[in-house]
């Protein structure tokens, strides 16, 4: 099976690995990506393969702070087109509205409620959308904050949005909506599994400990070396795993030489007084749908026999 720069591309997004050894993996594969990715695996070259390579449905992710309510939302359409149609955009934005003002407990609630300025419900304007815009259009998942002070940010012209509510004392608004912008754009780039490692359950931790042991067991440095000696190694290396999997012990991707945590209370105390925060979420469009490759030219034959 012959493949293209498209696939070596392809191929290095889904793993993060470099282009010359995503171009090898394909060799040797005979451009299979599947045992590609498995291959760079083999090699040590690619920790797992990412989500991001998954994700293929198109929309818009919005997030925004409609009458002081945090509202984040995600509505999916067939194509990118879609999500720069005045009528797409539009239509998010009034669900946006309506999660604000109605606060639906579900899905369900929300697709209920009456849409703004209309006699229709939010599933019948979507009907009417799908109508006239010529697409499937669905409203995916939405979340809401309420009290404190929530920070919204759109990544992308809506591929990604982000969500992040502080709980702020002594601070001047503007200055704390700075802190809140710089940690949504931080959950936006890195995608933290967890906000803090307090979050870290212990299921997930033994997990990561049982492959950490693992690894360093296979290691050929450390043939020889005693178990309890590998077992404190694998310790500290759980450090690591929560400075990349933990919003508040990553790296500030502005100023590597502190950590988010400690960029946030560097800010609260030259301010005199204090930021914490609260909760967060992360929406980026198409997140975990397998879109439907389509062959045009098929389709277009069939039609026409």
């Amino acid at each position: 099976m012959a493949f293209t720069a498209a696939d070596v591309k392809n191929l290095r997004e889904m793993t993060g690995v470099g282009m010359m050894d995503c171009k090898k993996a394909l060799t040797a594969t005979d451009g299979d990506i599947d045992k590609a990715i498995e291959w760079l695996r083999e090699k040590g070259l690619a920790a797992a393969q990412k989500k991001a390579g998954r994700i293929a449905a198109e929309g818009m992710a919005y997030a925004a702070v409609i009458g002081g309510i945090g509202v984040v939302v995600e509505v999916n359409a067939e194509t990118d087109f879609v999500s720069k149609n005045d009528l797409f955009v539009d239509y998010v934005k009034n669900v946006a509205a309506v999660v604000a003002e109605k606060a639906p407990a579900d899905l369900e609630a929300l697709m209920a409620a009456a849409y703004p300025g209309s006699e229709l419900t939010v599933e019948q304007m979507q009907q009417e959308k799908v109508l006239v815009i010529g697409e499937n259009i669905k409203v995916r998942r939405f979340d809401r904050y309420e009290g404190g002070l929530s920070v919204p940010y759109i990544h992308a012209g809506g591929k990604i949005g982000v969500l992040v509510n502080l709980e702020v004392e002594g601070v001047a608004e503007e200055k704390a909506a700075e802190v809140g912008k710089d940690l949504a754009m931080q959950i936006a780039a890195l995608n933290p599994q967890f906000l803090d490692k307090s979050e870290v359950d212990q299921e997930t931790l033994d997990k990561e400990k049982e492959i950490l042991l693992a690894q360093a067991l296979q290691d050929p440095k450390n043939a020889g070396k005693p178990q309890n000696i590998i077992e404190k190694m694998v310790i500290g290396r759980v450090g690591k795993y929560y400075k990349e999997n933990c919003l508040l012990q990553q790296d500030f991707v502005k100023d590597n030489s502190m950590s988010v945590e400690k960029y946030v209370e560097t800010v609260a105390k030259a301010n005199g007084g204090s930021i914490k925060l609260v909760k967060a979420v992360r929406f980026e469009k198409g997140e975990g749908i397998e879109k439907k490759s389509e062959n045009f030219a098929e389709e277009i034959a069939k039609m026409v026999k």
